[in-house]
């Protein structure tokens, strides 16, 4: 067994819960989906691709990304820095992707989608990804389209001889909250989650929404929540949902990590800081009222803070989320596969 699956395992296990595990434990710590015709490993797989919840940078997690493999097409679900390296080492080609979904267009979930999309401009892969997100994801994208037009023109350096349009590979859906819609075999669900409290109705509020998604396939659910606090959208969503991937937060190392980055931040940003985390993010008990109150089958934990690794407190985290909910929890790691 790999040790990035282990470490959950084990920590579960001290829980006294580890029985309940195998639904959410990382495929690679179960039996090959391909044993047997009655195998109930499911066929498509979920990967977490980063694991660290920004702004600051992390030395053993990757930023925001996501990958769900439905056959042999790939959708990104977010795409922070990295992504595009975090996919490489788990065997996922550019042309594989089929579309990438974007939860919110905050930089830690977005920073590596100019490298996903400048790279396969340079390596030719036929036809249009699609791009879906909210309200400012055209904007975004036709802000790193427009970067990519010089090298698009020079290519390889060759006398007249240049890459395809930009414009021409990316098709942009901006997404609404209790929209249902078809993407390849399954079909995609969208809720404004409370990531951002702008008034509703208001001009901010109109330009700017955080969604999450659930993803329904023919072999099971799962709801990706990004980033979001408390949310009765979110619950209603997940309800009865098969695998549950949620954010996290950890309000102490979070606040830790923002001022080891920035040693004279002010008393004034510290405080706006820990009123956004509070209200705009899930803390472990949080997670366990949503998945208890969603009637979630497996929980998977992702958006982890803090850059020193002993600030990832499992035991801690189990033990409140156990307090309303008694499922099976894995706290991920990069590149687990569920």
């Amino acid at each position: 067994m790999k040790k990035s699956a282990l470490k959950p395992r084990l920590a579960f296990a001290a829980t006294t819960m580890l029985a309940a595990l195998s639904m959410a434990a990382p495929l690679a710590a179960q039996a090959p989906a391909t044993q047997s015709p009655a195998s109930s490993a499911p066929v498509n797989r979920f990967i977490t691709l980063g694991t660290h919840g920004g702004p600051v940078s992390s030395t053993t997690r990757s930023q925001p990304a996501n990958a769900l493999l439905v056959g042999g097409d790939a959708y990104l679900i977010d795409s922070g820095d990295g992504a595009v390296q975090q996919m490489a080492k788990v065997g996922i080609r550019l042309g594989q992707v089929k579309a990438v979904f974007f939860s919110h267009l905050h930089f830690d979930h977005t920073g590596g989608l100019g490298a996903f999309l400048g790279l396969r401009l340079q390596t030719r892969v036929p036809g249009k990804v699609a791009i879906y997100g909210p309200p400012g994801t055209r904007d975004l994208v036709a802000g790193i389209v427009s970067s990519m037009k010089p090298a698009s023109i020079v290519g390889y350096g060759l006398p007249g001889e240049g890459y395809d349009d930009p414009a021409g590979t990316v098709e942009v859906i901006e997404v609404v909250d209790g929209q249902s819609l078809p993407v390849g075999p399954m079909t995609v669900k969208v809720r404004q989650n409370s990531h951002y409290d702008y008034a509703p109705g208001s001009d901010m509020d109109k330009r700017f929404k955080s969604v999450s998604y659930r993803f329904d396939l023919a072999d099971r659910s799962i709801v990706y929540t990004g980033d979001t606090g408390p949310s009765k959208a979110v619950e209603e969503l997940a309800k009865g949902v098969d695998l549950l991937v949620t954010e996290m937060i950890d309000l102490d190392a979070t606040v830790s990590a923002v001022r080891s980055n920035s040693p004279n931040v002010k008393a004034e940003q510290i405080r706006n800081v820990v009123e956004h985390l509070s209200t705009h993010h899930l803390t472990p008990v949080d997670v366990g009222k949503l998945a208890q109150t969603a009637g979630a089958k497996s929980v998977v934990i992702t958006h982890l803070a803090g850059d020193n690794p002993a600030s990832i407190d499992v035991m801690r985290y189990m033990k409140d989320i156990r307090t309303t909910y008694p499922g099976p929890v894995v706290v991920a790691n990069d590149l687990d596969k569920f």
